[in-house]
């Protein structure tokens, strides 16, 4: 079996971090998202990946290099456009060949891995076997219809009225069955070549597609909320490392990781938290749930549930939450500026301002 994951996307949601980085590379818990799919596919036996990329290929293919620093042997294949995931696999048939393979989506995050999953439908041999999770708004997903025993009887993209809410989440295997399907696709009303007619096309052949759905932990990294999400919930699973340097005020309170070269000086740290190589934390406080990658500088400044890129400088800032701050990033306090009230005020009036 052969492994295809598609990194070609352009990552609308995630910008203007998505305008000078791939999305697939933004980094949770200070590893990038694509690598923990990697790991996922080394770890169920596979070796041979085929990575589809797009514009922001030189990035992609510099942070996986030839893949053996994952157990993989890859093989790269370029995308013009982001054309949908069918396109992703037509143009990827002469790679695959007539193997099975798993399709891997490069900006997904699944807790557990897929050994069950590969494991399955090596056993049983289905045209196609998809994963299916529940969530509050199907209309953003592809969306997968159930007849009464739980087989899969029906396929819609981003359906306005969907039909269940279980979404197919961003892994898929194959037989080589779902060429003849991708050949005969058309685009669609985005304008792309969707997967989920691909299925339907197969279950219209009369060809096994079967499902299962999870009950663990998946995230489409796509925007920043389930970003932070991501982060939040691989940094629950830390185990305190102090590899940098902590003077003798600071304070690190629970599950901390201080990365080689980093230094933290008159400083709390409340974790789980990952203070990346290289960074210098003074004066701070950085609160749980909180990446700081490599070569930052966090200065006078409080920051928590947030994810900073490396290389960003955080200086004089009372507190920032919630956020997600990209490579090379400067914050600053504003300066300070004269402030006057101009009023008109009738007799005998009282009036309040602070000062």
């Amino acid at each position: 079996m052969k492994a295809l994951v598609l990194a070609g996307g352009s990552g609308t949601r995630l910008r203007p971090i998505t305008h000078t980085s791939a999305k697939q590379l933004v980094p949770v818990a200070n590893k990038p998202v694509l690598f923990y799919g990697l790991e996922a596919i080394a770890a169920a036996g596979i070796t041979e990946l085929g990575l589809v990329v797009g514009d922001t290929h030189a990035e992609i293919e510099a942070a996986v290099g030839d893949g053996s620093a994952f157990g993989l042997q890859v093989t790269y294949l370029r995308q013009e456009a982001p054309l949908g995931l069918a396109h992703g696999v037509l143009i990827a048939r002469e790679y695959l060949g007539d193997e099975d393979f798993v399709m891997y989506l490069g900006d997904n995050f699944i807790v557990g891995g897929i050994n069950d999953l590969v494991e399955r439908f090596t056993r049983e041999g289905p045209a196609a076997q998809i994963m299916l999770t529940e969530v509050a708004d199907p209309r953003q997903f592809g969306v997968a219809e159930l007849d009464v025993e739980g087989r899969v009887i029906g396929l819609e993209e981003k359906p306005a009225r969907p039909k269940s809410d279980l979404a197919l989440v961003g892994v898929y295997l194959f037989s080589a069955a779902v060429h003849e399907a991708v050949a005969e696709l058309k685009p669609s009303w985005r304008g792309e070549l969707e997967i989920t007619d691909a299925i339907q096309w197969l279950i219209e052949a009369g060809l096994r597609v079967e499902s299962s759905v999870i009950s663990g932990y998946w995230k489409d990294t796509g925007n920043v909320t389930d970003m932070l999400e991501v982060n939040r919930l691989v940094l629950e699973s830390v185990e305190p490392l102090i590899e940098g340097k902590v003077d003798a005020v600071s304070e690190l309170i629970g599950r901390v990781v201080v990365e080689p070269e980093a230094v933290v000086e008159r400083s709390r740290v409340v974790g789980p938290a990952v203070i990346g190589a290289g960074s210098r934390i003074q004066d701070s406080y950085i609160g749980p749930y909180t990446s700081i990658g490599a070569s930052c500088a966090i200065i006078g400044s409080e920051i928590e549930y947030s994810i900073v890129l490396p290389r960003a400088s955080i200086a004089g800032v009372g507190r920032i939450e919630s956020s997600l701050i990209g490579h090379d990033v400067e914050v600053t306090p504003a300066p300070n500026t004269p402030k006057a009230h101009r009023l008109v005020l009738g007799d005998h009036s009282k009036v309040q301002i602070s000062s």
